[in-house]
Protein backbone atom coordinates (compact mmCIF):
# COMPACT_ATOMS: atom_id res chain seq x y z
CA UNK A 1 0.00 0.00 0.00
CA UNK A 2 2.97 2.35 0.61
CA UNK A 3 4.08 1.87 -3.00
CA UNK A 4 0.56 2.74 -4.19
CA UNK A 5 0.51 5.90 -2.04
CA UNK A 6 3.92 6.96 -3.38
CA UNK A 7 2.72 6.43 -6.96
CA UNK A 8 -0.38 8.54 -6.32
CA UNK A 9 1.67 11.38 -4.80
CA UNK A 10 4.08 11.44 -7.76
CA UNK A 11 1.12 11.28 -10.15
CA UNK A 12 -0.59 14.16 -8.31
CA UNK A 13 2.47 16.44 -8.42
CA UNK A 14 3.11 15.65 -12.10
CA UNK A 15 -0.54 16.38 -12.86
CA UNK A 16 -0.34 19.85 -11.31
CA UNK A 17 2.74 20.66 -13.36
CA UNK A 18 1.20 19.50 -16.64
CA UNK A 19 -2.06 21.37 -16.06
CA UNK A 20 -0.26 24.58 -15.20
CA UNK A 21 1.55 24.38 -18.51
CA UNK A 22 -1.43 23.49 -20.70
CA UNK A 23 -4.41 25.43 -19.23
CA UNK A 24 -6.45 27.42 -21.75
CA UNK A 25 -6.13 31.11 -20.83
CA UNK A 26 -9.19 32.00 -22.93
CA UNK A 27 -11.50 29.60 -21.10
CA UNK A 28 -14.49 31.19 -19.34
CA UNK A 29 -15.35 29.42 -16.04
CA UNK A 30 -18.99 28.32 -15.73
CA UNK A 31 -21.26 26.35 -13.45
CA UNK A 32 -24.73 24.81 -13.26
CA UNK A 33 -27.04 23.40 -10.56
CA UNK A 34 -27.85 19.68 -10.35
CA UNK A 35 -31.43 18.71 -9.47
CA UNK A 36 -33.06 15.32 -10.01
CA UNK A 37 -36.04 13.69 -8.28
CA UNK A 38 -37.49 10.14 -8.46
CA UNK A 39 -41.18 9.77 -7.57
CA UNK A 40 -43.61 6.85 -7.91
CA UNK A 41 -47.02 5.45 -7.13
CA UNK A 42 -47.37 1.67 -6.71
CA UNK A 43 -50.21 -0.84 -6.53
CA UNK A 44 -49.35 -4.22 -5.01
CA UNK A 45 -51.32 -7.20 -6.37
CA UNK A 46 -49.47 -9.78 -4.26
CA UNK A 47 -51.93 -12.00 -2.33
CA UNK A 48 -52.18 -10.96 1.32
CA UNK A 49 -50.05 -7.85 0.78
CA UNK A 50 -50.31 -5.51 3.79
CA UNK A 51 -49.63 -2.24 1.94
CA UNK A 52 -51.70 -2.38 -1.23
CA UNK A 53 -50.77 1.04 -2.61
CA UNK A 54 -48.55 3.98 -1.81
CA UNK A 55 -47.00 7.18 -3.09
CA UNK A 56 -43.24 7.43 -2.64
CA UNK A 57 -40.47 9.92 -3.25
CA UNK A 58 -37.52 7.56 -3.36
CA UNK A 59 -34.66 9.90 -4.12
CA UNK A 60 -33.57 13.47 -4.77
CA UNK A 61 -30.15 14.53 -6.01
CA UNK A 62 -29.12 18.12 -5.25
CA UNK A 63 -25.80 19.67 -6.15
CA UNK A 64 -23.66 21.93 -8.28
CA UNK A 65 -20.98 21.45 -10.94
CA UNK A 66 -18.35 23.97 -11.99
CA UNK A 67 -15.69 24.10 -14.71
CA UNK A 68 -12.70 26.08 -13.45
CA UNK A 69 -10.82 25.68 -16.74
CA UNK A 70 -10.71 23.39 -19.76
CA UNK A 71 -8.62 21.02 -17.60
CA UNK A 72 -10.18 21.24 -14.14
CA UNK A 73 -13.80 20.68 -13.06
CA UNK A 74 -15.59 19.84 -9.82
CA UNK A 75 -19.03 18.78 -8.64
CA UNK A 76 -20.81 18.24 -5.34
CA UNK A 77 -23.99 16.14 -5.11
CA UNK A 78 -26.13 15.27 -2.09
CA UNK A 79 -28.25 12.10 -2.20
CA UNK A 80 -31.48 12.56 -0.25
CA UNK A 81 -33.37 9.31 0.36
CA UNK A 82 -35.50 7.47 2.89
CA UNK A 83 -33.85 5.32 5.56
CA UNK A 84 -34.50 3.38 8.75
CA UNK A 85 -32.49 5.66 11.03
CA UNK A 86 -35.43 7.53 12.53
CA UNK A 87 -36.27 10.15 9.91
CA UNK A 88 -38.15 10.02 6.63
CA UNK A 89 -35.21 11.37 4.60
CA UNK A 90 -31.50 11.77 5.17
CA UNK A 91 -29.00 13.66 3.00
CA UNK A 92 -25.73 11.88 2.25
CA UNK A 93 -22.76 13.52 0.57
CA UNK A 94 -22.61 11.26 -2.48
CA UNK A 95 -20.19 13.12 -4.74
CA UNK A 96 -17.49 15.68 -3.89
CA UNK A 97 -15.28 15.14 -6.89
CA UNK A 98 -12.45 17.00 -8.59
CA UNK A 99 -11.62 16.01 -12.19
CA UNK A 100 -8.29 16.99 -13.75
CA UNK A 101 -7.35 16.33 -17.36
CA UNK A 102 -3.67 15.98 -16.60
CA UNK A 103 -2.56 15.12 -20.15
CA UNK A 104 -4.01 14.04 -23.45
CA UNK A 105 -6.06 10.92 -22.75
CA UNK A 106 -5.45 10.99 -18.97
CA UNK A 107 -7.96 12.15 -16.35
CA UNK A 108 -7.54 12.00 -12.57
CA UNK A 109 -10.59 12.07 -10.27
CA UNK A 110 -10.30 12.42 -6.49
CA UNK A 111 -12.48 12.95 -3.45
CA UNK A 112 -15.87 11.28 -3.02
CA UNK A 113 -15.97 10.01 -6.59
CA UNK A 114 -18.41 8.18 -8.82
CA UNK A 115 -17.21 4.60 -9.31
CA UNK A 116 -16.85 2.58 -12.51
CA UNK A 117 -18.35 -0.80 -11.59
CA UNK A 118 -21.81 -0.25 -13.04
CA UNK A 119 -21.90 3.33 -14.36
CA UNK A 120 -21.91 2.22 -18.02
CA UNK A 121 -24.57 -0.42 -17.33
CA UNK A 122 -26.76 2.14 -15.57
CA UNK A 123 -26.46 4.60 -18.47
CA UNK A 124 -27.28 1.88 -20.98
CA UNK A 125 -30.27 0.53 -18.99
CA UNK A 126 -31.53 4.11 -18.92
CA UNK A 127 -34.27 3.74 -16.29
CA UNK A 128 -32.54 4.31 -12.96
CA UNK A 129 -35.65 6.14 -11.69
CA UNK A 130 -37.65 2.92 -12.19
CA UNK A 131 -35.18 0.33 -10.95
CA UNK A 132 -31.50 0.09 -10.06
CA UNK A 133 -29.08 -2.11 -12.01
CA UNK A 134 -28.28 -5.48 -10.46
CA UNK A 135 -24.85 -4.58 -9.01
CA UNK A 136 -26.37 -1.68 -7.11
CA UNK A 137 -29.57 -3.50 -6.18
CA UNK A 138 -27.90 -6.62 -4.76
CA UNK A 139 -25.09 -4.92 -2.86
CA UNK A 140 -22.35 -6.16 -5.17
CA UNK A 141 -20.96 -2.66 -5.58
CA UNK A 142 -21.37 1.00 -4.65
CA UNK A 143 -22.01 3.93 -6.97
CA UNK A 144 -19.56 6.22 -5.12
CA UNK A 145 -16.72 6.05 -2.61
CA UNK A 146 -13.87 8.08 -1.17
CA UNK A 147 -10.63 7.70 -3.11
CA UNK A 148 -8.86 8.23 -6.42
CA UNK A 149 -9.53 7.06 -9.99
CA UNK A 150 -7.20 7.39 -12.98
CA UNK A 151 -8.78 7.10 -16.43
CA UNK A 152 -6.65 6.43 -19.50
CA UNK A 153 -7.98 6.70 -23.03
CA UNK A 154 -5.61 4.20 -24.65
CA UNK A 155 -7.14 4.40 -28.12
CA UNK A 156 -10.29 5.86 -29.66
CA UNK A 157 -12.09 2.61 -28.78
CA UNK A 158 -10.41 1.52 -25.54
CA UNK A 159 -10.58 3.12 -22.09
CA UNK A 160 -8.86 1.85 -18.92
CA UNK A 161 -9.68 2.86 -15.32
CA UNK A 162 -7.64 2.16 -12.18
CA UNK A 163 -9.04 3.06 -8.76
CA UNK A 164 -8.13 2.97 -5.07
CA UNK A 165 -10.99 3.72 -2.64
CA UNK A 166 -11.92 3.10 0.99
CA UNK A 167 -14.30 0.31 -0.04
CA UNK A 168 -17.30 0.99 2.22
CA UNK A 169 -19.31 3.21 -0.12
CA UNK A 170 -20.49 6.80 0.36
CA UNK A 171 -22.83 6.09 3.30
CA UNK A 172 -20.17 4.63 5.62
CA UNK A 173 -16.79 5.67 6.97
CA UNK A 174 -13.77 3.45 6.35
CA UNK A 175 -13.34 0.41 8.58
CA UNK A 176 -10.91 0.65 11.50
CA UNK A 177 -8.39 -1.62 9.77
CA UNK A 178 -7.87 0.69 6.80
CA UNK A 179 -8.25 -2.00 4.16
CA UNK A 180 -8.75 -0.24 0.84
CA UNK A 181 -10.41 -1.51 -2.33
CA UNK A 182 -8.33 -1.70 -5.50
CA UNK A 183 -10.07 -2.13 -8.85
CA UNK A 184 -9.78 -1.75 -12.59
CA UNK A 185 -12.01 -1.71 -15.66
CA UNK A 186 -11.62 -1.90 -19.43
CA UNK A 187 -14.30 -0.44 -21.71
CA UNK A 188 -14.05 -1.36 -25.39
CA UNK A 189 -16.28 0.02 -28.16
CA UNK A 190 -15.16 -1.90 -31.28
CA UNK A 191 -17.90 -0.57 -33.59
CA UNK A 192 -20.54 2.14 -33.50
CA UNK A 193 -23.33 1.23 -31.07
CA UNK A 194 -21.48 -1.66 -29.36
CA UNK A 195 -19.98 -1.35 -25.88
CA UNK A 196 -18.21 -4.08 -23.87
CA UNK A 197 -16.80 -3.90 -20.37
CA UNK A 198 -14.77 -5.93 -17.88
CA UNK A 199 -14.48 -4.85 -14.24
CA UNK A 200 -12.74 -6.42 -11.21
CA UNK A 201 -11.92 -5.25 -7.69
CA UNK A 202 -10.72 -6.73 -4.42
CA UNK A 203 -10.41 -5.63 -0.80
CA UNK A 204 -8.51 -7.31 2.01
CA UNK A 205 -10.56 -8.25 5.06
CA UNK A 206 -9.19 -8.68 8.57
CA UNK A 207 -10.04 -12.16 9.85
CA UNK A 208 -11.60 -13.22 6.54
CA UNK A 209 -10.77 -13.88 2.92
CA UNK A 210 -10.52 -10.89 0.62
CA UNK A 211 -13.85 -9.68 -0.79
CA UNK A 212 -13.85 -9.57 -4.58
CA UNK A 213 -16.38 -8.50 -7.22
CA UNK A 214 -16.48 -8.91 -10.98
CA UNK A 215 -18.72 -7.44 -13.69
CA UNK A 216 -19.01 -8.32 -17.38
CA UNK A 217 -21.19 -6.23 -19.67
CA UNK A 218 -22.09 -5.93 -23.35
CA UNK A 219 -24.62 -3.65 -24.96
CA UNK A 220 -25.68 -2.85 -28.50
CA UNK A 221 -27.63 0.26 -29.51
CA UNK A 222 -28.98 0.84 -33.03
CA UNK A 223 -30.81 4.04 -32.12
CA UNK A 224 -34.25 2.41 -32.47
CA UNK A 225 -33.36 -0.67 -30.42
CA UNK A 226 -30.90 -1.44 -27.66
CA UNK A 227 -30.06 -4.69 -25.85
CA UNK A 228 -27.79 -5.18 -22.83
CA UNK A 229 -26.54 -8.23 -20.94
CA UNK A 230 -24.43 -8.41 -17.81
CA UNK A 231 -22.95 -10.95 -15.42
CA UNK A 232 -22.03 -9.94 -11.86
CA UNK A 233 -20.31 -11.93 -9.13
CA UNK A 234 -19.52 -11.33 -5.46
CA UNK A 235 -16.99 -13.55 -3.65
CA UNK A 236 -16.43 -13.90 0.12
CA UNK A 237 -19.08 -11.40 1.15
CA UNK A 238 -22.78 -10.88 1.72
CA UNK A 239 -22.25 -7.43 0.13
CA UNK A 240 -19.27 -5.50 -1.16
CA UNK A 241 -18.69 -4.06 2.35
CA UNK A 242 -19.50 -7.14 4.49
CA UNK A 243 -16.90 -9.94 4.36
CA UNK A 244 -18.18 -13.51 4.73
CA UNK A 245 -15.94 -16.49 3.99
CA UNK A 246 -16.96 -18.64 1.00
CA UNK A 247 -20.22 -16.73 0.39
CA UNK A 248 -20.86 -16.25 -3.31
CA UNK A 249 -23.55 -14.39 -5.21
CA UNK A 250 -24.10 -14.42 -8.97
CA UNK A 251 -26.55 -12.27 -10.93
CA UNK A 252 -27.28 -12.22 -14.65
CA UNK A 253 -29.34 -9.43 -16.14
CA UNK A 254 -30.82 -8.82 -19.60
CA UNK A 255 -32.64 -5.67 -20.71
CA UNK A 256 -33.88 -4.18 -23.95
CA UNK A 257 -35.63 -1.06 -25.24
CA UNK A 258 -37.49 -0.26 -28.44
CA UNK A 259 -37.80 3.45 -29.29
CA UNK A 260 -41.14 4.18 -30.96
CA UNK A 261 -40.45 7.89 -31.35
CA UNK A 262 -38.67 10.72 -29.53
CA UNK A 263 -41.19 10.62 -26.68
CA UNK A 264 -42.22 6.95 -26.30
CA UNK A 265 -40.15 3.84 -25.51
CA UNK A 266 -41.04 0.25 -24.62
CA UNK A 267 -38.66 -1.63 -22.31
CA UNK A 268 -38.20 -4.97 -20.57
CA UNK A 269 -35.76 -6.59 -18.17
CA UNK A 270 -35.02 -9.98 -16.62
CA UNK A 271 -32.65 -10.67 -13.67
CA UNK A 272 -31.70 -14.01 -12.14
CA UNK A 273 -29.99 -14.03 -8.74
CA UNK A 274 -28.35 -17.11 -7.20
CA UNK A 275 -26.24 -17.68 -4.07
CA UNK A 276 -24.23 -20.75 -3.05
CA UNK A 277 -24.85 -23.34 -0.35
CA UNK A 278 -22.34 -23.28 2.49
CA UNK A 279 -20.81 -26.41 3.98
CA UNK A 280 -23.25 -28.08 6.39
CA UNK A 281 -26.21 -25.92 5.32
CA UNK A 282 -29.48 -27.20 3.88
CA UNK A 283 -30.36 -24.08 1.87
CA UNK A 284 -28.37 -21.40 0.06
CA UNK A 285 -27.34 -18.49 2.27
CA UNK A 286 -29.38 -15.88 0.36
CA UNK A 287 -32.46 -18.07 -0.09
CA UNK A 288 -34.95 -15.34 0.87
CA UNK A 289 -33.82 -13.17 -2.08
CA UNK A 290 -32.67 -15.67 -4.73
CA UNK A 291 -34.93 -15.84 -7.75
CA UNK A 292 -36.10 -13.91 -10.79
CA UNK A 293 -37.05 -10.30 -11.42
CA UNK A 294 -39.16 -9.29 -14.43
CA UNK A 295 -39.90 -5.70 -15.48
CA UNK A 296 -41.83 -4.47 -18.49
CA UNK A 297 -43.43 -1.16 -19.36
CA UNK A 298 -43.28 1.99 -21.44
CA UNK A 299 -41.85 5.44 -20.94
CA UNK A 300 -43.30 8.76 -22.06
CA UNK A 301 -41.08 11.87 -22.11
CA UNK A 302 -43.37 14.85 -22.85
CA UNK A 303 -40.61 17.45 -22.50
CA UNK A 304 -36.94 17.84 -21.69
CA UNK A 305 -36.29 17.09 -18.01
CA UNK A 306 -39.42 14.98 -17.46
CA UNK A 307 -39.90 11.22 -17.83
CA UNK A 308 -43.01 9.21 -16.95
CA UNK A 309 -43.38 5.42 -16.99
CA UNK A 310 -46.07 2.82 -16.45
CA UNK A 311 -44.48 -0.52 -15.62
CA UNK A 312 -45.01 -3.98 -14.13
CA UNK A 313 -42.51 -5.50 -11.69
CA UNK A 314 -42.72 -9.20 -10.81
CA UNK A 315 -40.62 -11.19 -8.34
CA UNK A 316 -40.47 -14.96 -8.36
CA UNK A 317 -38.44 -16.36 -5.45
CA UNK A 318 -36.76 -19.79 -5.47
CA UNK A 319 -37.26 -20.56 -1.79
CA UNK A 320 -40.32 -22.66 -1.08
CA UNK A 321 -42.93 -20.75 0.90
CA UNK A 322 -41.84 -17.27 -0.22
CA UNK A 323 -44.77 -15.93 -2.27
CA UNK A 324 -44.23 -14.32 -5.66
CA UNK A 325 -44.84 -10.58 -5.87
CA UNK A 326 -46.66 -8.56 -8.53
CA UNK A 327 -46.65 -4.76 -8.56
CA UNK A 328 -47.65 -2.02 -10.99
CA UNK A 329 -45.91 1.35 -10.84
CA UNK A 330 -46.28 4.84 -12.18
CA UNK A 331 -42.76 6.31 -12.06
CA UNK A 332 -41.54 9.83 -12.70
CA UNK A 333 -38.18 11.56 -13.01
CA UNK A 334 -37.83 15.32 -13.26
CA UNK A 335 -34.54 17.16 -13.44
CA UNK A 336 -32.70 20.25 -14.57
Amino acid sequence: MKNISLFLCVFFISSLSLMAQTADKDFVPSGAPIFKVFWNYSQDFTPNAVKKSAFALDRAYLGYKYDFSDKIAAKVIFDVGNNTAGSAYTAFLKIAQLDWKVATGVKLSMGMIGLKQFNDQEDFWGYRYIYRVSDDLDGIGSSADLGVNAEFTLTKNLKWNVLVVNGEGFRNIQDTNGNQRIGSSLVYTPIKGLITKVYFDTQSATGSKAVATMALFAGYNTGKFRFGAEYNQLLNGTSFAVPAVDHELRVVSFYSTYVINKKIEIFGRFDHEKSNMLSGATTVWNAAKDGNLMITGFQYAPSKGLKLALDYQGYNFEQSGVPSQSKVFINAEFNL
